[in-house]
């Protein structure tokens, strides 16, 4: 008889070993390059999106064909792919790849630190609260988190990345105070969420154990002026218009676009 509470048995077996090979840097560019066709080295992505809304669904498509053509590891919902490719731009032409990255909310389908490990990025961290035990790929580590009170140093990281997370009950001031504590002098936070200019009834729904929020223009200006507060700036104009609805939760019949606003932990200024 086989202990089912003790030792896993068939595809939970499979699950297991492949689990732990996948910690392995050759094993892990193996899965990469196997499943996706991803190998390093590959071109940068020519765009520069910092601070404004998902436009409409061509945007998308668009970020879509790039992960393709760039043999990237694309995101699971194709939607994504947006604010993903945008991040990692920034990313790739404000860091090096001796840069300590933080994914605040990261999962194992989330697609920008395979993307960055794929730029030769190895200090690659991805934290969520449904990780109950460590887990790698190749040199990204995965582990339990909580993005408003962290385990990490002062200063540890010289970017982080925040991506569609906090609409799902984050307390904006615990959130912007930790990540401002985490990042370096100089370094950079990148944050997407749900958005539309005018607010959306999304009352009696929830998702990921907290109510469905959809943030409109006056929450996100409360929240720019949240993240002033702790020393964190916008990197350029915000453009908070939206006219269309590109991105759809099919689950609550939602229709809606995204945000994405990068902040800038402020320099000290040298004596």
């Amino acid at each position: 008889m086989i202990m089912t509470g003790l030792r896993p048995t068939g595809h939970k077996l499979k699950n297991h070993a492949a689990r732990i090979c996948l910690q392995r840097e050759f094993a892990f560019r193996s899965y990469l390059r196997l499943r996706y066709g991803a190998k390093t080295p590959v071109k940068v992505p020519k765009i520069s999106f910092e601070n404004g809304a998902l436009r409409n669904r061509d945007e998308w498509l668009a970020a879509t064909r790039l992960v393709r053509d760039l043999r990237l590891v694309p995101h699971p919902d194709s939607p994504k792919n947006w604010d993903t490719v945008a991040a990692l731009a920034t990313i790739l032409k404000s860091t090096n790849p001796d840069a300590w990255v933080l994914d605040a909310g990261a999962e194992l389908s989330s697609a920008l630190l395979p993307c960055l490990y794929l730029y030769g990025y190895r200090n690659l961290t991805g934290i969520n609260l449904i990780f109950q035990k460590p887990q790698r790929r190749g040199s990204i580590a995965y582990e339990f988190g909580d993005i408003t009170n962290t385990r990490f140093h002062s200063e540890q990281f010289d970017a982080l990345t925040c991506l569609s997370v906090i609409e799902h009950g984050v307390d904006l001031q615990a959130y912007f105070r930790e990540m401002s504590r985490i990042l370096r002098p100089g370094g950079l936070l990148i944050t997407s969420t749900d958005y539309f200019d005018n607010p959306i009834e999304t009352h009696g729904t929830t998702a990921y154990g907290a109510p469905v929020h959809i943030f409109f223009r006056a929450e996100i200006i409360d929240a720019i002026s949240i993240a002033e507060s702790v020393n964190l700036r916008l990197t350029g104009p915000l453009s908070l218009d939206s006219v269309e609805k590109p991105v759809r939760w099919e689950r609550f019949g939602l229709d809606f676009t995204f945000l994405l606003f990068t902040l800038q932990k402020i320099p000290r200024i040298k004596q």
